[in-house]
């Protein structure tokens, strides 16, 4: 019964669901100015937390595409196992934190179930809805941003209670997740899974020219993109102190910033739908590169000002994730989506942990500028995109 009342608005299900799962991603940057306070966490210390979540995610991910697990088993059940294991994780972090090995090795494990979360919620919207993929999946990533944000959120609603419980509250988030998508399964608009797994079939995808420059375009989007987010809490606390506000608005603020890409990754998707997703992430990474430049130079102006740009960034930075997610899904081969998919992120990820390791820890010396290093993202990612065109990819 239930799942049968979850397959009549699949999308809306999956979407929640990433929002839901997707919660652990950053739940420890929500509680960040808490745990510097409290066991004397540095700015380094959370860029190496975050980096351990991100390398957790590389290797899950190149985990699923080497071994053909994305194509092996059932979607939904990879989902829900992932989620669950997060949320696990993510928990017992509480009682790591003050060693710094437990408490980096959580962290990991935590960004190696979220590779069973985002890339099979790609292969579940398009199983259920192919032919409104860059709409769906503008949808599906505007949810991962929201939940990415989620944290900073949870700590704003819960300011006089103890950091544990914004952590807690992300895993049972996750525990919904995983329950929801168990109970909707797969889709029928692709090929069911063959019992087999086929190691490193992720890798026949890049024989099409067009999944190649749409992968390097996408590589260059992740390079900005998480590097931004986890300077977020701090260009957001520089402008807050500059406004003499409480230091309870960080993390509002800081939540609106990042859930801001919600919005672009849904206008994205209508946009999408009339000119198509190629120009969309032209146009995103256009916008966001332009930021990258000009944002250090005006660093003094207006704090109000600053926060608007951040806000704007925040919009521009994500609008083209769903777009190349689409366009790989339709240049890939379908009968090995999950692993092309998922080795696609691997690579993409891979190159976050440069990205944030650099800006964290020249942040101190080199405050505003250090955005400087965030500008090759945008840049080789524009240069790739403008070497394909329209009529050379194919659109699901």
């Amino acid at each position: 019964m239930c799942s049968t009342i979850l397959a009549r608005h699949p999308l809306a299900v999956i979407v929640i669901a990433q929002l839901l799962g997707t919660s652990l991603w950053f739940s420890v940057n929500g509680v960040a100015l808490n745990l510097m306070q409290s066991v004397g966490l540095t700015e380094a210390g959370l860029g190496h937390l975050t980096l351990a979540v991100q390398l957790g995610f590389i290797s899950g991910t190149l985990l699923l595409a080497t071994t053909g697990l994305a194509d092996h088993f059932r979607a939904s059940r990879v989902f829900a196992v992932s989620a669950c294991f997060g949320a696990l994780t993510n928990v017992l972090f509480i009682y790591a934190v003050d060693s710094t090995s437990g408490a980096l090795l959580l962290r990991f494990l935590t960004g190696l179930s979220l590779a069973g979360v985002y890339p099979l919620g790609m292969k579940l919207v398009i199983s259920w809805t192919p032919q409104y993929a860059g709409t769906a999946l503008g949808w599906l990533v505007g949810m991962l941003t929201l939940g990415i944000a989620t944290p900073h959120l949870l700590r704003a609603v819960t300011p006089g209670l103890d950091w544990h419980v914004p952590l807690m509250l992300a895993s049972l988030l996750a525990v919904l997740a995983a329950a929801i998508i168990y109970l909707l399964g797969e889709g029928r608009q692709l090929p069911a899974s063959t019992g087999r797994g086929f190691p490193f079939r992720g890798l026949a995808a890049w024989r099409d020219k067009g999944f190649r420059q749409v992968s390097l375009g996408y590589f260059g989007h992740c390079w900005e993109l998480y590097a931004f987010w986890t300077l977020v809490p701090i260009l957001v606390t520089r402008e807050v102190l500059r406004l003499d506000a409480s230091p309870g608005w960080v993390s509002w603020m800081a939540f609106v910033v990042v859930a801001s890409g919600m919005l672009g990754c849904v206008l994205g998707g209508y946009f999408s739908r009339v000119c198509g997703s190629l120009t969309v992430a032209r146009v995103s990474l256009g916008g966001s590169g332009a930021l990258c430049i000009f944002y250090p130079w005006i660093g003094e102006l207006s704090p109000v000002l600053l926060l608007f740009l951040l806000v704007l960034w925040g919009i521009l930075v994500v609008a083209d994730s769903p777009q190349f997610s689409a366009l790989a899904s339709a240049n890939a081969p379908r009968e090995h989506l999950g692993s092309a998919l998922a080795m696609m992120n691997s690579i993409g990820f891979a190159l976050t942990l440069p990205s944030i390791a650099m800006v964290m820890a020249l942040w101190p010396s080199l405050q505003l500028w250090v955005i400087y290093l965030l500008l090759p993202g945008p840049l080789v990612g524009f240069w790739a995109i403008t070497r394909v065109m329209q009529k050379d990819l194919k659109e699901l």
